[in-house]
């Protein structure tokens, strides 16, 4: 469950992400660690998951270019590899 603290996090990763990938867009990168924090909706355990979002968003960013329209293939093999 997303609470303020955890969403501000969230927030926070997105903007770091921006910042270090000035090239991408950041209506993707917003969506692409979106989708990678919904993977841990329902973890117990709670402290580690911004860390572990923004860490697999910037694997993600940095190995396929972002194309994560709904269709896109890359987008499900960037997800994959995560």
């Amino acid at each position: 469950m997303l609470d303020d603290k955890e969403a501000a996090q969230i927030d926070q990763v997105i903007k770091r992400l921006i910042a270090h990938f000035p090239a991408q867009s950041p209506a993707k990168i917003e969506l692409l660690v979106r989708r990678i924090y919904e993977r841990f909706i329902d973890a117990r355990v709670r402290d580690f998951i911004p860390l572990l979002v923004e860490k697999a968003a910037r694997r993600a960013v940095g190995v396929y270019p972002i194309e994560i329209t709904g269709e896109d293939p890359h987008s499900a093999a960037a997800m994959a590899t995560i």
